[in-house]
This record gives structure tokens, C-alpha cells and sequence, in this order.
């Protein structure tokens, strides 16, 4: 049993994990360090918003903080309005203030029963593992614990290579869409907003500042040009021949012949999402099965197609992204950025349209990058992870996705996992891609738990 834990992040993977310890009977009180950084605690950046436009893209009967509680949040929110149902999508920040009414109790209880927490409201600046414990670093302060646990979330967001250093200089080009939201005002001038990438988080900003600035036009463009799939409108009976799809996947760990099975799935089922859904719990063991050279392969030729179908839109959200493209507020173009430089009144990026071989420009008054994680840690400004990659302590998974680590969460160095240092949330994703949703975050929060506490 460690009874000193540190855990480094403050957002949900964080908070989840310090409630699950602290939510377990043990013989000697704990002694747990949460290093939270900045913003708010339990909230992080994923359900920082305080805009009720940004609604959840899973159903509320699917996101309690506790992995024996799944149903946690939906209760929580009846006591506020009976007549949420668990099929509802809902914003997330109401989700921000059930994680921190959690936690606010977890600590709470912490207190009653003798527990020891010391929130530290900054950002760590070294750590050093060892097989004897972790020493971790916070200004002028070294301390010791006997294991601690990276709950990181979403690395700070890099431009693109093709972005030139005036562009940036210029204030234009924004890679951190969240800090752009919090800060928003209304507008009425007739601005031109351009979205770089096609997901959930580039339809959040198209959604909130399309409210905000309501003579604003927007240009979006990805790779294939395409928006999320859109949830079922009504939640539905799971998939009937699931089970035999599993076992047949499991038989064959190939990529190719999983496509084959679940396009045969599919003409089979009523509805293809069903098909994804049935996957959901068997993900992170399926990846496992795969070899590297398959692992390569998926994410060349399927990820973009897995992440338009696996991660989808709340219904309402689709239909005000559609109520603005039918306004012709909304643009979405398929090509590849070649570059984004100043221009005379704004930005310039040019492009290559998909399937053309002649550039195109657009002029904007506003880039707005949003293209998903960036969880490479060989090239991240954090400090922390610098510094512990640069000092061998942890070292990418070969896919650029996270930290090499166990199925179990511990990081591996040399080869070896480390025995007292941890990962938990996105920066498996390498490990077990399907690691960055709150189902999945639970989950290794309970397990990691049990092991910190166990003999």
C-alpha cells in the first residue's frame, strides 16, 4: 500500500482518481498531493466552459465520475430538475459542476477521516522516478512521495509547421480555441473566421462564436471536409450479434479483416451505430491484439472515418451546425494546408483542395486551429514532460499518441515499467487508444486505485 501519493494534473482524470482513494476504507490515513495547476480543479480544460451551447456527446445516464455509480451524474442532475432524462445530452458545464460538487465532498470526507491533502495550486517543474519512489519538484520545494500518477489531460496545442512566424506574431492565429471561447464578446462586426479541422471541439467554436458574432461567416476545412456522424435522436437496444463480432475480431487481430467484419456487421444491423457502439468496451482489448504494422496501418487509413463515427454529435448540435451552413454562414471545404502567412487586413492561407492539383487562397480575419489532440510527447512545450523526456525517465509510444506505458498505467522506461510511477487519462491513448473519454477514465482511476492501496 503507498501512502503518499502525488498525482500531478487537475482536470477529471485527476480529480477522479483522488475521490476514488479517498471513497476506500484503508488502516492508516493517506498523505496525497494534488498538483492542479491552473484553472479550476476537477474541471480542467474538457469541462472548463461555462457555455451551456457546448453540450456532452454522451448520453447524462452515462457519466458519473465513479465506475460503480455510472448513473452519478444523472441522479445529481434530478435533484436540480426531475425531468432530465438519461438519454438527455447536456451541456458540460453542468458536468464541470458535478465533478467539482464530487470532489468537494470527496475532500470533505477526507478530512472526517484523517486523511491528509495538500492541494497545490501550480504546475510541477521536474520529477525524478525511482524504484523507491518519485522526488518531485514545485519552485524551491523537492519532495518526496512514495508513487505518483500523471493525470495530464490535453498537452498545450502547437501551430501547424505551415503557419509562418508573422501570422502568429499578429494575434490572429489562435491554436488555444478554449482561452478564444472564455474570452469572446459580442461582436457585430462582419468577420471572416477560419477553422482549421472538422471535430467536435471545431464545431464547439463554430457553434458558440456563430452566437456571439451573429454577422460572422466561417470557412472550415479538414482533410475530407466532413462533420461528425450525429447520435441517434433516441437511445436504442444494443447491438443483437455483438458477441459473435467480438470473437470473431479476437480470432483475427488484423486490420483488414476487421473492416470486412464490421462492413458485413453493418448491412446486418439496423442502424451502423449500433455496430460501433457494441465495441466500445472491447476497444482498449482489441488494440492490444494489434500488431504494430497494424496499428500503423489503422491509423493511416481508418482513424479519420473511426473518430467521425466513434465520436459523434449531440443531435441539437447538429442541427444548428446544419441551420448555419443553410444560412450560408457555414463553409466546409476538403483539401490540405500549405500555408498560412500576414496579410493586408488579416491572414492568408492557401490550400490544395482534395483531388485538385492547383492552390487556392483564402483571406481571413481569423484562423481558429482546432485538429484534436496533439498527445506527442517528443515535441511538446510542457516543462514537465520535457524534462522528463529529455532525461529518459519516460519515452513516447511509437505513434507520437502518449507515453509508453503498461496496460495497467505504469510508465515504462528502459523497457521495464517503472514501479512506482503512473499514467492515467490521454497519455495512454498509445497504450490503449480508447482512453479519453470519461467511461474509460473511471475505469483506470478504480483499477489504479486498487492497486495504490493494495498489498
Amino acid at each position: 500500500m503507498f501512502r503518499r501519493v502525488a498525482i500531478i494534473g487537475g482536470g477529471a482524470a485527476g480529480a477522479t482518481l483522488l475521490s476514488e482513494l479517498l471513497e476506500r476504507p484503508v488502516s492508516q490515513p493517506l498523505h496525497l498531493d494534488w498538483y492542479t495547476g491552473g484553472g479550476t480543479p476537477s474541471r480542467g480544460l474538457a469541462y472548463g466552459t461555462r457555455s451551456q451551447r457546448h453540450l456532452l456527446n454522451v448520453r447524462a445516464a452515462s457519466m458519473g465520475m465513479f465506475a460503480n455509480r455510472p448513473s452519478g451524474f444523472l441522479e445529481y442532475m434530478q435533484k436540480r430538475d426531475p425531468n432530465i432524462a438519461g438519454t438527455d445530452f447536456l451541456p458540460r458545464c453542468w458536468y464541470g459542476e458535478y465533478l467539482e460538487a464530487e470532489t468537494t465532498a470527496a475532500l470533505a470526507r477526507a478530512k472526517e477521516n484523517g486523511h491528509d491533502v495538500r492541494i497545490v495550486p501550480y504546475e510541477v517543474d521536474a520529477m525524478v522516478p525511482e524504484n523507491s519512489g518519485v522526488t518531485i519538484f514545485q519552485g524551491e520545494t523537492a519532495t518526496e512521495v512514495e508513487a505518483a500518477v500523471l493525470a495530464l489531460g490535453t498537452l498545450p496545442p502547437q501551430a501547424l509547421p505551415q503557419v509562418d512566424e508573422a501570422a502568429l506574431a499578429s494575434g490572429r492565429y489562435v491554436t488555444k480555441p478554449w482561452s478564444l471561447l472564455a474570452d469572446a464578446k459580442p461582436d457585430t462586426q462582419a468577420h471572416h473566421v477560419l477553422v482549421i479541422g472538422l471535430g467536435l471541439t471545431a464545431v464547439d467554436v463554430i457553434i458558440e462564436l456563430a452566437a456571439q458574432w451573429p454577422n460572422a461567416r466561417f470557412t472550415a476545412i479538414s482533410r475530407h471536409g466532413l462533420l461528425p456522424e450525429v447520435h441517434q435522436s433516441s437511445a436504442a437496444l444494443p447491438y443483437e450479434d455483438s458477441d459473435e463480432l467480438i470473437e470473431s475480431m479476437r480470432d483475427a487481430p488484423d486490420v483488414r479483416t476487421w473492416m470486412h467484419l464490421m462492413r458485413d456487421a453493418i448491412e446486418q444491423a439496423d442502424d451502423w451505430r449500433l455496430v460501433v457502439d457494441c465495441l466500445r468496451p472491447h476497444t482498449q482489448a482489441l488494440w492490444g491484439l494489434l500488431s504494430q504494422a497494424d496499428r500503423a496501418r489503422f491509423l493511416r487509413h481508418a482513424r479519420s472515418t473511426w473518430e467521425r463515427a466513434r465520436h459523434r454529435l449531440p443531435p441539437p448540435v447538429a442541427q444548428a451546425i446544419k441551420a448555419l451552413e443553410k444560412e450560408g454562414r457555414l463553409q466546409r471545404i476538403s483539401g490540405h494546408v500549405h500555408s498560412v502567412s500576414l496579410a493586408e487586413n488579416g491572414l492568408r492561407m492557401t490550400y490544395l483542395p482534395r483531388g485538385e492539383n492547383q492552390e487556392r487562397t483564402l483571406d481571413a480575419d481569423l484562423i481558429v486551429q482546432s485538429i484534436g489532440l496533439d498527445n506527442d510527447i517528443r515535441r511538446t512545450p510542457h516543462t514537465l514532460l520535457q524534462q522528463l523526456v529529455t532525461n529518459g525517465h519516460i519515452h513516447s509510444d511509437p505513434f507520437g499518441l502518449g507515453i509508453q506505458a503498461a496496460p495497467d498505467g505504469r510508465i515504462v522506461h528502459g523497457g521495464t515499467p517503472w514501479p512506482r510511477f503512473f499514467a492515467i487519462g490521454s497519455m495512454l491513448r498509445g497504450t490503449l487508444w480508447e482512453s479519453t473519454a470519461m467511461p474509460e477514465i473511471r475505469q483506470q482511476a478504480r483499477q489504479l486505485a486498487e492497486r495504490l492501496l493494495g498489498d
